[in-house]
This record gives C-alpha cells, structure tokens and sequence, in this order.
C-alpha cells in the first residue's frame, strides 16, 4: 500500500493543479477534486494517509465533506486551506478535528513542512507485529497462518490470517471496524463488511476450546480480543 496517498480537494483548478504537480515531485501521490461530493466518494473506495482540503467549495464545502470523513476515519489527518482568516473559521476547522490550518496565500515550502509534519504526529503507536502471538492456550504464527493448541493446529487463509493479527494486535482493546475492512479489504463498503463477520464467526469457530476468550462486538464501532492476561 502506497503511504503517501493524499486525497487533495481544491475547487481553483489553476491552484489545484500547481498542487497536485508540487506533491508528485515531493514524492506523494495526491488525487485532485473540484467539489467536496466527489471527493467524499473517492474517500469511501480508497485509502488516504492524508487529505487537504479547501475550505469554500461548491456543492460541498471543507468543513461539510471534513464532518462526513471523520463519521468513516476518525484519524486520517486533515489540513484545511483557506482564503479566510476569520477567528471562528478556524475554531470551527479545529472543533472538526482539523490536524492544521493554512491560510491562503502560503508557500509551497510552508505547506510541504506542515504536511510532514501532520503526518509525522499522525503515526500511532501501534503495537509492533510479531512473529509469533499467544491467546490463551494457543499459539499463531504469523508467517507459517497456522494457530496451534488445545491439541490441533488450524491452516488459516490469507483473510483469517490478517484479521486474526490484527485483533491480536489490539488485543484487549477496541480494533476500529473501518480501520480492520480498508487495511485488509481496501474498502469498508456493505459487501466487505458482511465478509468480515464471516472471518470473525470463523475466527470465534478456532478459538472456541478455550473458553476464556472471546472476541466481543463493540456496537457501532468494532471488535475486541478479549485474551487473559
């Protein structure tokens, strides 16, 4: 998966190009929209590391198409661009969970230094991967797929196996649903998401011999391993 992909939404096409061309040649992959829908619709089929967006727009404006990202990726950073350098603008940015605010005119040297350094606050802490993972009485492997214990050892497939390292990365703690389905799936549509309860009743299926864990849904937002400690 490409890291540097930024989903750029900037209605003046002369600005918007001049952008989109200075991030290619900074090394990022940006996709340029004209109009915070399209872009909206671009969001929910790919996966962005980042999204700058100008604030007044037709059909929908930065801070409207910010509100509706944030309801699917609570953490995606987001910079906003703007002409306007009213106080209550740029509260409002921020009340949205802007990660920072440029006001027009800026460098490109300014933005280039912002964007690093949004995206350099924006990586998690992330529990490292591991070769090898104990939950409970079992043991996963997660370079042979294979999860051994209570007296039988189980071949994942590739999906089960993702899913499973996931969990076990969060494990007794929440793994966003959103955040499982465009990691391994690249998509978080409906079809994905039935798919994914599959893996998981599969997943509960293995893990089933030893009664202490459990993987629980957390309503409305995802999963969690529940592994004794």
């Amino acid at each position: 998966m490409n890291l540097n992909k930024i989903l750029l939404v900037e209605d003046d096409p002369n600005l918007g190009q001049i952008l989109k061309d200075y991030l290619e040649v900074k090394g990022f992959e940006p996709t340029l929209y004209r109009d915070g829908r399209s872009a909206l619709r671009a969001f929910k089929s790919e996966v962005f590391q980042l999204c700058i967006f100008d604030v007044m727009m037709p059909i929908m404006d930065g801070f409207t198409l910010a509100e509706e990202v944030r309801k699917i990726e609570k953490d995606v950073p987001i910079i906003f661009l703007t002409a306007k350098s009213m106080k209550e603008d740029t509260i409002r940015g921020f009340q949205i969970g802007a990660d920072d605010y440029i006001t027009k005119p800026f460098s490109m040297e300014e933005l280039l230094l912002r964007i690093n350094a949004v995206m350099r606050r924006s990586v998690k802490a992330a529990p490292p991967a591991a070769g090898t993972y104990q939950i409970g009485n079992f043991t996963y492997d997660t370079k042979l797929h294979t999860l051994t214990g209570m007296g039988e050892e189980i071949k994942l497939t590739s999906k089960e196996a993702e899913l499973l390292e996931m969990l076990c990365q969060y494990k007794n703690q929440v793994l966003e649903r959103s955040k499982a389905l465009r990691q391994i799936w690249g998509d978080d549509n409906y079809f994905n998401s039935r798919s994914m309860d599959v893996y998981i009743t599969k997943l509960r299926k293995y893990l089933k011999a030893d009664e202490r864990i459990q993987i629980m849904n957390i309503h409305g937002t995802g999963y969690k391993l529940l592994v004794p400690e």
